[in-house]
């Protein structure tokens, strides 16, 4: 759940680190943002936020596409040449982890 939006930072999407270790996220990553609410979808790089806080923020001109409130996926992607195991975990309206994802 987007707890923030804030159109005049340069840009990312704000995760606390406790969540970017659950799925092994990387401080600058890129990402796919989905909105479940929207349907909209955008690129960006992950930013570690303080831990424990639950505060998901999408920065800069992601802010006109994604809202405060609305619900989505976050997805980074990987090329190898060995199978990758998918890390997913499913949050609560705190952005709490409730249990793995399917």
């Amino acid at each position: 759940m987007i707890t923030a939006a804030d159109v005049e930072y340069e840009g990312s999407i704000e995760i606390p680190t406790d969540l970017m270790k659950a799925v092994g996220l990387w401080e600058g990553e890129k990402v796919l943002v989905a909105s479940i609410s929207t349907g909209n979808r955008l690129e960006t790089y992950a930013q570690p936020g303080p831990p424990g806080t639950g505060h998901i923020i999408i920065n800069g001109g992601a802010a006109h596409r994604i809202k405060k409130g609305e619900r989505v996926a976050i997805m980074a992607f990987g090329l190898s040449e060995t199978p990758v195991v998918a890390r997913k975990v499913v949050l609560n309206d705190r952005n709490e982890i409730i249990r793995p994802g399917r």
